[in-house]
């Protein structure tokens, strides 16, 4: 297959927009590739039922890391399907912090500040509260504010307030200092998920010049003289090329587009040469500086009828189905998170350095893995850094695209992380604590009650802590000697080549990451329109 002028490699959060944006021009061909299949499941679409897809691994990737430092090898998910993580994850919606993309462009990302990337979001929204200077109101995202109020998420707001952060309608339209706490926002409409695959994708459905083409495993990029050719890939047991005279967008994500580049061919030197792979480009950068979030689940049990535990499970299950079927309302329309928080726990921070997010419902795994709703009463809720420093990296393990890569976390390595952590935790006990919702508590679980002294707390989150699904900066984008991308997000050293998605982040933005890709790929596509990189 040839004679495309844009091929992107990944339909996930930042590809399917990429695909909308590039095909609207009906003069530009632009073939989409994804490894997994259409998105045809209703657990998909489904806020609450996506937790049955978790265990279908046609639909999801298991990536495994590595146990080093007393942190225990993990099984992180991804999506591998239209629409990749975004068809897959906890639909929260929040942006970051303008100071986060002005790092970026004073980090050589020149084009990429806040004026511009706040752009991106607007364009791309269609707000439930409306438009605004803020909001956007007229773009293919539907994103909403939870709409259900019942007692205890009521109360747990106005902890926070005793806390003294303020009270938002809207957690994307805070104080200065970016504090604040309120429902939260969600890429749901209507009931029904918005991945980027339905968002875009949708929008796009129908095009001649845009082609999709789901189970295909791409190996590598070809070149020829320098510049990019195509893409060489695996579809149904054999290989197949898929050719370009135009340019190929690796839009894979944060662990598998450096992966990509590695076996093509740009990466550190050594590695590639450990692994018999020629050496394109000695690109020391790509796989390194991996950023991601570190939590730990915090559990309460509390009093009746103060949890979804029961609204989830039995004859209230049938109730809230047929709610969730005739009014797209009700628990099975909930996203991970009803209510988010934003605040400040180090002194010497100027703005906002936690994410903070509650669930009133909680399910554990059983022995098979399957999750399991809590026999009583009971809500979770975590945090995590949003800036965190602490770096990883993902490596190719083989030239094999088959054999799995090695995923280093790096979680907790740099001092920053550990006090802002040790401080978030001993926030959180507090706020659990106020007297507008200590009433409703019964007790704290384990292991909670038990993490008292500073060693103790980053212990925990080492060993039983999580990831937030939220690894980025492996292909960063700027101008520092190790930069991957330049301002346009073309791969250094080559032509015809460039990564979008959330691989390029220069510095973690503060916030969960899916809709900050989504405004990242939507000001790509106006920078890739502008120009052809060959």
């Amino acid at each position: 297959m040839s004679g495309w002028d844009y091929i992107i490699v990944g339909a996930g959060s930042a590809g399917c927009v990429l695909a909308e944006r590039l095909s609207e021009n009906p003069g530009n061909k632009v073939l989409l590739l994804e490894a997994g299949p259409v998105d045809k499941s209703p657990f998909i679409h489904m806020p609450r039922g996506v937790a049955k897809v978790y265990g279908d691994a046609s639909q999801v990737w298991y990536l495994q890391t590595e146990a080093h430092d007393d942190i225990p090898s993990e099984t992180w998910l991804r999506g591998k399907v239209l629409g990749g993580s975004s068809s897959v994850n906890g639909m929260m919606y929040f942006r970051g912090q303008p100071e986060d993309y002005d790092a970026w462009a004073a980090l050589g990302a020149r084009g990429w500040g806040w004026d511009e990337v706040g752009k991106a979001f607007r364009e791309m929204e269609t707000h439930s509260l409306g438009g605004s200077a803020v909001r956007g109101g007229s773009g293919p995202l539907h994103v909403s504010v939870e709409a259900e109020r019942d007692p205890l998420t009521e109360a747990f707001i106005r902890a926070g307030e005793q806390l003294g952060l303020p009270r938002v309608e809207d957690l994307n339209d805070k104080p200065a200092d970016g504090r604040g706490v309120g429902y939260a926002t969600r890429t749901v409409h209507k009931g029904r998920r918005q991945s980027s695959a339905v968002a875009f994708l949708g929008a796009a459905k129908g095009r001649p010049n845009l082609e999709v083409v789901t189970g295909v495993l791409v190996d590598k990029v070809l070149f020829e003289n320098g510049c990019c050719v195509g893409v060489d890939a695996i579809v149904g047991g054999a290989r197949r090329r898929f050719a370009t005279d135009g340019e190929v967008i690796l839009s894979a994500g944060g662990l598998m587009s450096p992966q990509i580049l590695q076996r093509s061919g740009i990466g550190p030197a050594a590695l590639l040469r450990d692994l018999g792979i020629e050496v394109v480009v000695d690109s020391p950068g790509v796989g390194q500086h991996m950023l991601e979030h570190r939590l730990l689940m915090m559990q309460y049990e509390v009093s009746a009828p103060h949890s979804h535990n029961f609204e989830l499970a039995g004859w209230r299950l049938i109730l809230n189905a047929a709610r969730y079927f005739f009014q797209g309302k009700g628990a099975l329309a909930a996203a991970y998170g009803t209510v988010g928080a934003f605040a400040k726990v180090l002194e010497e921070s100027e703005t906002a350095d936690v994410e903070i997010l509650f669930s009133p419902a909680v399910a554990t795994p059983n022995a098979k893995g399957d999750l399991v709703l809590d026999k009583v009463h009971s809500i979770q809720l975590f945090g995590y850094p949003l800036r965190s420093r602490s770096e990883g990296s993902v490596r190719i393990s083989s030239a094999d695209p088959a054999a799995p890569g090695t995923i280093r976390a790096g979680y907790l390595s740099d001092p920053y992380d550990q006090r802002v952590t040790v401080a978030m935790f001993r926030y959180i006990r507090e706020w659990m604590r106020q007297s507008a919702i200590a009433p409703m508590v019964v007790k704290e679980r384990e292991p909670v009650p038990s993490l008292n002294t500073d060693e103790e707390i980053i212990a925990a989150f080492r060993t039983a802590g999580q990831a937030g699904y939220h690894a980025c900066g492996t292909c960063r984008m700027g101008d520092f000697p190790d930069a991957v991308i330049d301002e346009r997000c073309r791969v250094r050293g080559v032509n015809g080549l460039r990564v979008v998605d959330g691989s390029i982040m220069p510095t973690m933005v503060s916030a969960n990451t899916n809709g900050p890709i989504m405004a990242s790929a939507w000001r790509a596509a106006k920078l890739i329109l502008e120009g052809r990189n060959r």
